[in-house]
């Protein structure tokens, strides 16, 4: 390598292949140019989404970060021809193309934990599953329930140690690892990020997050939206409403008054469950929005059917306006930094939470799969800030239920304490990204900024105070 290169070096990002985590790769690679302009960055997947990539990069103004394609022909791996996202695949064909990967520090920490200590299942005296057990590396409070398992995780013996076997293998590799890089915040993940270190023991994690378009923090709790509309990057998604409807929709209802709901990406629940969900909002009279995908078992079907929701749902939403439907994809940035946005009902992917946090906005918890229930434990029991409606699409749920938790949220003085919560969270998440001159003079760099200038001065054998 020339002087110039080890000058310069050069970093390959390779994202999991799934729409939220190319979202925040590339604001890494954009946080990375920004504290090393002259640092080449290469970021690498398979030719459909480097396509769907490069409409990003082109209206970026950095020159530094370029993108490369691997060969991949989805069809020699048992998929659909033109499958190489997460995001154009049944359920139970995602795992082909799983290789690891990890969210915040309390979810990877609680995922390490779990899968390198695998509880034991069954009571020795009565041979009956053990339900709570506490989680190592963690806090002696710290308690996990079964259910918190990914269904189809803890159904069988030979499941759990199959995927365990996996897991462990994946985990040793990050251990040998020179350091680990974390999507988040030095001070809203405490105990999650020391339980992550244990895990690490004497290698460095630089929690180095939030990884979100600049315009979330910019803009903070204090300055929520109200008309203009802020840009965000796609990477090839198009909406199924125009963002411009549903900012002009949340400019006619007052401040904190409306219900955002969404399952993300790769989630979905059952017709059943939709329906009860449908008639617990009615019965909340609460508005809101709702991102609506095909029920659980139908997610081949493009488009959603009025058949999955109550009898005479959406006419009496178009009627009465309180519900704001949105068929697929919504632009869910635009309505989390809405002043209008008083809580989110998610499935606690760490990308929503984050994004959900950075507003001040609290939490309705309905985590599916994954980390999600980790998050979902974090933001209730660390931060105060959640309340779990349901775990999974195998819990027993009835409207009423949805209307007492919505109530609850949204109109309680338990409601204000949560937003009050969340909007010091919203803060510290802010802070931890800004760069400023103190009264003094002297030069102050937020907890993440020294975090990234410390990974990069590391790799680049520059290590310098910072």
């Amino acid at each position: 390598m020339s002087t110039k290169q080890q000058e310069h070096g050069h970093i390959i990002l390779i994202p999991f292949m799934a729409q939220g985590h190319f979202t925040r790769f590339l604001a890494l690679a954009k946080f990375i140019s920004q504290r090393k302009p002259n640092m080449k960055i290469t970021m690498v997947s398979t030719p459909l989404n480097v396509k769907h990539l490069q409409s990003t990069l082109l209206t970026s103004e950095t020159n530094n970060i370029c993108l490369a394609e691997l060969p991949f022909t989805s069809t020699d791996h048992g998929l659909p021809p033109n499958s190489e996202n997460c995001d154009s695949l049944p359920p139970h064909l995602i795992n082909t193309l799983f290789f690891v990967f990890t969210p915040g520090g309390y979810g990877t920490a609680m995922y390490f934990s779990i899968w390198s200590h695998l509880p034991h299942r069954k009571d020795d005296d009565c041979n009956d599953l053990i339900e709570e057990f506490h989680v190592p590396k963690f806090p002696d409070t710290c308690r996990l329930h079964l259910s918190q398992f990914p269904l189809h995780r803890r159904d069988s013996d030979l499941e759990v140690a199959t995927f365990a076997k996996f897991c462990q293998t994946q985990i040793s590799f990050s251990q040998k690892s020179d350091g680990m890089v974390c999507n988040s915040v030095e001070e809203i993940d405490v105990v999650g990020l020391e339980a992550l270190r244990n895990h690490m023991e004497s290698k460095p994690v630089w929690p180095i997050g939030p990884l979100l378009p600049s315009f979330l923090l910019r803009q903070g709790n204090q300055n929520k939206n109200n008309g203009p509309l802020v840009p965000q990057s796609r990477t090839g998604k198009e909406f199924g409403i125009s963002p411009e409807s549903c900012i002009e929709w949340l400019n006619h209802q007052k401040p904190s008054s409306v219900l955002f709901i969404s399952f993300g990406s790769q989630n979905t629940i059952s017709a059943p469950k939709m329906k009860e969900l449908a008639l617990g909002l009615e019965k909340s009279g609460k508005y809101f929005i709702w991102a609506l995908k095909p029920p659980r078992g139908f997610e081949n079907i493009s488009e959603f059917e009025s058949e999955w929701l109550p009898e005479g749902f959406v006419e009496r939403m178009n009627i009465t306006k309180k519900g704001f439907l949105v068929k697929n994809w919504a632009p869910q940035l635009e309505i989390l930094c809405h002043r209008s946005t008083g809580a989110f009902l998610s499935h606690c992917g760490w990308n929503s939470v984050f994004e959900s946090l950075s507003q001040g906005v609290p939490i309705i918890g309905w985590p599916l799969f994954a980390e999600q229930p980790y998050n979902s434990k974090m933001l209730q029991e660390e931060m105060g800030i959640c309340v779990e409606l349901a775990r999974g699409d195998e819990t027993e749920l009835c409207s009423e239920d949805v209307k007492k938790v919505i109530e609850q949220v949204m109109d309680s003085s338990k409601g204000d304490e949560m937003r009050n919560k969340a909007t010091v969270i919203a803060e510290k998440i802010g802070a931890a990204m800004r760069e400023y001159t103190d009264d003094a003079g002297g030069h102050q760099k937020g907890s993440s900024i020294r975090s990234i200038d410390d990974f990069l001065a590391t790799i680049t054998s520059e290590k310098e105070v910072v």
